[in-house]
């Protein structure tokens, strides 16, 4: 460079390059997130264990459900997910775009190797021989790079980081979102089939009941009254069956829906009901941990701060912007002597624009920005108070559906021994076929709402671990890397 450059255009130029341009992005300040510093108190509510515990965040999946079947479906949709996949695509267009915005601080530098030879014909010469000259040059040069005096594009390059940080926390939203669906998914295909079953054993037993009620009318024991009685019953009980079974076709054609594919046959085999299927163990910690951990609170803080990095690009505009063209080399007639002393050569072209007649777009823009802020600030917030009800509710599901699982339980116990001597007496001539079909009636009911209850607590505990940002982790980290990441 030395060698192409004289020395007051070199200065200047370095001058120039290595100026730091102020940014006029507004001081950020977290906006009060309006929720309480403790969740609601619930009624018979049990404190979290005092022993260390991971955050809800760090558990990973696998640890979270326990379930072979559930977890191989949870892999599968992390993988073939269409959704999913578009987040994560969106996450490298976001980079990449940072990058673009990034690069427009850094000079581009070009060089320019030229060379021609011409031939002009001697239209004035006594000889009339004709000039033949040749000319080549090697320049190394800048074109129309913007010097940011005003923090234009480092504001736009902020804004562009904002950008890329939102769409990692929207990826990992995504994810989380996608985990509790599978789960709940799954959930609704065991609870479709645990009520099929229910209702095919009210189906056999309405059968058995019909049969032996018609064999009592066929005797003359009973009236035809007692056997439309149980007629109804078994028609109910094969419409209950179908209804059963279009749910559970439902559910897992949601399953098939969330993977992206078909079920694979390699699948492990579904179990029974089993109430251990979630870790229900759950530390809730304290409400400020969602500003931390909740992926959707951080995208939206992140659009905030986007937000802010754009009001100083905005001010910025109210000054004037400066572009810089220079280039250094070295031009010659001939090749061998291109870069011979005396054949430097260089160019200096600073520009400066200052649109003076502009200033009320600029104004309006700025306004804009501004209230584009506003309106993310209060999106934070809002975000935020979507997050301490979300967890707040999970909380008082999970202690007070405890206390129905109980009561749902003692009414089936109660309603099977009810059932089971009426049968009895039925068959031994004491109870009606009213009584009967009145006992199968409030076992079935019984029944069907413990198999709710159940799978709403197993729906409660996914709703918390999602709620609390789990979901993200495929297995729980050891305790030395959670503190030293920052967790």
């Amino acid at each position: 460079m030395n060698k192409y450059f004289s020395s007051p255009a070199k200065w200047f130029v370095l001058a120039v390059l290595t100026v730091t341009g102020c940014t006029m992005v507004p001081h950020y300040d977290r906006p009060a997130p309006g929720i309480s510093t403790a969740w609601p108190k619930v009624p018979g509510y049990a404190k979290s264990p005092t022993h260390a515990a991971p955050a809800a965040a760090d558990i990973g999946w696998r640890e979270f459900f326990r379930d072979a079947r559930l977890q191989q479906l949870i892999g599968l949709a992390l993988t073939n997910n269409p959704n999913l996949r578009a987040a994560v695509l969106n996450v490298a267009q976001m980079r990449a775009l940072y990058h673009v915005q990034g690069d427009a601080l850094i000079p581009t530098v070009a060089v320019d190797a030229q060379g021609s030879r011409q031939r002009t014909p001697n239209f004035f010469g006594a000889n009339g021989k004709a000039f033949t000259y040749s000319e080549y040059s090697v320049d190394l040069g800048i074109t129309s790079y913007e010097v940011d005096l005003f923090g234009r594009i480092r504001s736009l390059k902020r804004q562009a980081l904002e950008t890329y940080f939102a769409t990692e926390e929207a990826q990992r939203s995504a994810q989380i979102a996608l985990v509790a669906n599978v789960a709940s998914a799954y959930l609704a295909d065991r609870q479709a089939n645990e009520q099929l079953a229910v209702e095919r054993r009210a189906l056999k037993a309405a059968q058995q009941t019909y049969d032996l009620t018609k064999s009592s009318v066929d005797a003359g024991v009973l009236s035809q009254n007692d056997l439309d009685l149980t007629i109804a019953q078994l028609q109910t009980a094969h419409g209950l069956v179908a209804g059963y079974e279009q749910q559970s076709a439902e559910a897992n054609d949601n399953l098939v829906l969330l993977l992206g594919e078909p079920l694979p046959a390699d699948l492990p085999a579904p179990k029974s009901f089993n109430p251990q299927l979630c870790l229900s163990d759950i530390p809730a910690g304290l409400p400020s941990d969602l500003l931390e951990r909740r992926p959707d609170v951080l995208e939206s803080e992140h659009q905030l701060k986007a937000a802010n990095a754009n009001i100083g690009a905005a001010r910025a505009a109210f000054f004037p912007t400066i572009t810089l063209t220079a280039s250094g080399g070295s031009a010659s007639g001939t090749l061998e002597n291109l870069f011979a002393p005396g054949s430097s050569t260089w160019a200096l072209s600073p520009q400066l624009y200052w649109p003076i007649f502009a200033a009320g777009t600029a104004y309006d823009q700025l306004q804009a920005d501004k209230a584009t802020k506003e309106m993310d600030a209060a999106n934070y917030q809002s975000t935020v108070q979507t997050a301490f009800r979300e967890v707040a509710d999970a909380l008082a599901v999970r202690v007070t559906v405890q206390t129905q699982l109980k009561a749902d339980q003692a009414v089936v116990k109660a309603d099977q021994e009810s059932f089971d001597l009426t049968m009895a007496g039925f068959q031994g001539g004491v109870n009606s076929t009213f009584d009967v079909c009145t006992a199968e009636e409030t076992l079935d009911t019984a029944q069907q709402n413990l198999i709710q209850t159940q799978y709403a607590r197993l729906v409660s505990l996914i709703n918390l671990y999602q709620a609390l940002g789990g979901g993200w982790n495929e297995n729980t980290p050891e305790p030395d890397a959670v503190s030293k990441n920052g967790q």
